[in-house]
C-alpha cells in the first residue's frame, strides 16, 4: 500500500506556476498526446459524459478571490446535483457566494447554460475549517442547483453519472480525469482529460486514491474521476508542480459520510421548487 507524501498544494487557479519539465516521465504516461502532466485536450464537440462535466465558479466575499474548479451532473432523484470537491465550496472554511455550474463549457460558452447554485453540502469535518491533509479523503462537495423554465439540470444534458464507491484498498486502472487546468500552458476554458492507474494513498479513515500517471494542475480541483460509466471520485489535490515526480490525489465516494450526504442533499433538492 502506498504511504502518501504529504507535500500537497490545493489546485488554486491564482497558485499557477509555470511547468519547467516534465513532471510526469514519458513511460508513465497513458493517455495519447499526454503533455508533461499527462493531459491531453478533449476533442470538441464534447459528447457523452464529456457533456456532463464543466466549471463552477464562486466567489470568496471576504477577500473578492474568484475561484474556478471542476464538475460534474451526477444522477439523482431530483435531477439538480453537482458533484465537486469540497474546497471548490467552502474556501479556508467560508462559504463561496454567486456560485454558478457550467456543464459542457467549451471556450467561453456555457454550452448547457448559467446553473445558478441554490444548497451546498460538504462533510461536517469542512465546515469552519481551512485545508489539511486529515481532510483528504472528506474533500467531496455536492452542489443543488436551481431549476429553470425547461427544466431541472438532466432534463437537459440527459442522465448523470450514477456515483461508483469503491473501498478502501481497491485499485482502480483506466481512470478518465476530467478538468480545465489554468496557467501559462494551459487556457482555462478548455476540457482535458488524463488516464491513470489509481491505487491507495492512505492507510487510515475511508482512504483516498493516487494516481501518479497524471499531475493536475490548478483549476483542476472538483473535475471527475470517471471509472466504467461512472464517477468513482474527485480530483482533490497534487504535489507541488515543482515536483518533476508528480502526483495526483483523488477523494473516493465510498465512505458513509458521502452516502449520506448524497442521501440528504437529494432529498432536499427533490422538495426544491
Amino acid at each position: 500500500m502506498l504511504r502518501l507524501v504529504l507535500c500537497l498544494a490545493l489546485l488554486d487557479p491564482s497558485g499557477v506556476a509555470e511547468v519547467p519539465r516534465r513532471n510526469i516521465p514519458a513511460r508513465e504516461v497513458l493517455t495519447p498526446q499526454g503533455d508533461r502532466l499527462g493531459y491531453a485536450p478533449v476533442p470538441r464537440p464534447y459528447t457523452g459524459t464529456r457533456r456532463l462535466t464543466g466549471v463552477l465558479v464562486g466567489r470568496d466575499r471576504e477577500t473578492g478571490r474568484h475561484i474556478t474548479c471542476g464538475g460534474t451532473v451526477v444522477r439523482s432523484r431530483s435531477r439538480s446535483l453537482v458533484l465537486t470537491a469540497a474546497h471548490c465550496l467552502r474556501d479556508h472554511g467560508r462559504v463561496l457566494e454567486q456560485l454558478a455550474f457550467l456543464p459542457g463549457y467549451d471556450r467561453g460558452r456555457p454550452v448547457e447554460g448559467v446553473w445558478p447554485v441554490e444548497r451546498t453540502w460538504v462533510p461536517s469535518r469542512w465546515r469552519g475549517r481551512g485545508f489539511g491533509p486529515d481532510l483528504l479523503p472528506y474533500d467531496v462537495g455536492l452542489a443543488g442547483v436551481s431549476a429553470k423554465p425547461r427544466g431541472r439540470l438532466e432534463d437537459l444534458t440527459g442522465r448523470g453519472l450514477r456515483p461508483l464507491p469503491t473501498r478502501r484498498g481497491t485499485p482502480l486502472r483506466g481512470l478518465e480525469l476530467l478538468g480545465y487546468p489554468a496557467g501559462k500552458q494551459y487556457p482555462g476554458n478548455r476540457m482535458y482529460r488524463c488516464v491513470g492507474d489509481a491505487v491507495e494513498g492512505k492507510e487510515r479513515g475511508p482512504g483516498v486514491l493516487v494516481t501518479r500517471n497524471c499531475h493536475a494542475a490548478a483549476g483542476g480541483s472538483g473535475g471527475p474521476a470517471l471509472y466504467e460509466g461512472g464517477v468513482a471520485g474527485v480530483v482533490s489535490s497534487s504535489s507541488p508542480l515543482r515536483d518533476d515526480k508528480g502526483f495526483t490525489v483523488l477523494s473516493r465516494l465510498g465512505s458513509r459520510t458521502f452516502t449520506r450526504m448524497y442521501e440528504q442533499a437529494d432529498r432536499i433538492m427533490l422538495r426544491s421548487k
